[in-house]
């Protein structure tokens, strides 16, 4: 299961500038395929980054849309998953160490008098960065909303669209609302650690991975979780907490069901949220990139890779995000080195890469 990620830290610690901004050389907005990519991108050419990313996990749309479901399209991989190709470039970019804030989007970008950026995130952390790399994909995720009367004001409290710390939940009476992938690992994941677990979903098919269907049948039977076909619309409260769900069947009956935490993975609605306040040229909700040498925005020093662009002849591939983050690392090499030639090496026979790698040169005869 793709469970939220701690923020992880680079392997030479973050200079923390005057008020607390860490100050660094590339900050990336997005840890999708294409963000991941462009870690190892910068990577070789000696640059380290921060990622960004509103989600609770990294992968994007990869993980969060289609994990378990098959990509033909990528070179020398003739199929892979979501989640594998997520794990494959976790693995890739390890050995630049870089470092995640997760569960947070960026809420300011601006320019700064010395021509670096200021970035402040929905949770308030900050950055001073000399080169930003934009690789949002279509927008910040959000989640689908439940539709009930006044149920928002349990939202962090006893309602969740996303689960940041599993063991708080240990315990309680869940009622995990949805029909994908989400909703069914958290439902088996709480099995035997809840005190209860009500699976409900509109209806008795579902858009998981076959695994995780029969599991959930199994823990059924043997009366360890429990679904309902139907829908949540309504709820009671006592004391002011949330204390019942109703949950109308498709068989006409609606049936008061025990929830001190409900959970709903109904999930995700793209959102380009603060992005179209930067002051970037746009066109089409999306970043207008002025030269595809580089793939910088109309903001000198700004990039966009990815989903998130557009420029003649632009296709949205992943293969194609993957190409666009190698030219845009050379282009921000230009920013955080702007004294030295940033020269083309390969990763084949490059003792500078293989020390950046930590693998050896190999010897040829």
């Amino acid at each position: 299961m793709n469970k939220p990620v701690e923020t992880t830290h680079l392997s030479r610690p973050a200079f923390q500038a005057s008020g607390g901004a860490i100050e660094a050389d590339a900050v990336i907005v997005g840890a999708g395929p294409v963000g991941l990519f462009q870690v190892f991108e910068l990577g070789l050419l000696d640059i380290r980054a921060h990622v960004i990313d509103s989600l609770g996990a990294v992968g994007g749309q990869c993980m969060e849309l289609y994990p378990d479901k098959p990509i033909y399209d990528i070179p020398a991989a003739p199929v892979l998953t979501g989640r594998e190709l997520t794990d494959n470039l976790l693995r890739q970019i390890a050995p630049f160490a870089p470092t995640f804030h997760l569960g947070q989007e960026v809420t300011l970008l601006q320019r700064r008098a010395d021509r670096r950026f200021d970035l402040e995130t929905s949770l308030g952390t900050r950055f001073i960065a000399r080169t930003v790399i934009i690789a949002a994909g279509v927008g910040a995720f959000q989640p689908r909303k439940l539709k009930v009367a006044g149920i928002d004001r349990f939202e962090g409290s006893q309602l969740f669209y996303r689960v940041k710390h599993p063991e708080r939940f240990h315990g309680r009476q869940l009622v995990i609302c949805g029909g994908g992938d989400a909703a069914l690992d958290w439902a088996l994941e709480f099995a035997g650690k809840a005190a209860s677990v009500v699976l409900v979903h509109r209806r008795d098919g579902f858009r998981a991975a076959p695994a995780s269907i029969a599991k959930m049948k199994q823990l059924c039977e043997a009366q360890e979780m429990q679904f309902i076909s139907g829908q949540v619309t309504g709820f009671d409260v006592q004391g002011g907490r949330l204390s019942e769900v109703k949950v109308a069947g498709g068989d006409g009956v609606t049936r008061r069901v025990p929830a001190d935490v409900l959970m709903v993975f109904f999930g995700l609605l793209p959102m380009l949220g603060p992005i179209v306040d930067w002051g970037l040229d746009m066109e089409m909700r999306q970043l207008r990139v002025r030269d595809t040498a580089t793939f910088e925005t109309s903001e000198p020093g700004i990039y966009a890779v990815g989903d998130i662009n557009t420029y003649p002849g632009k296709k949205k591939l992943i293969l194609s995000g993957f190409h666009e983050a190698a030219l845009a690392a050379f282009g921000a090499a230009a920013y955080v080195f702007p004294d030295k030639m940033t020269h083309m090496l390969y990763t084949t026979t490059s003792p500078k890469i293989h020390k950046l790698l930590g693998v050896e040169t190999p010897v040829f005869d």
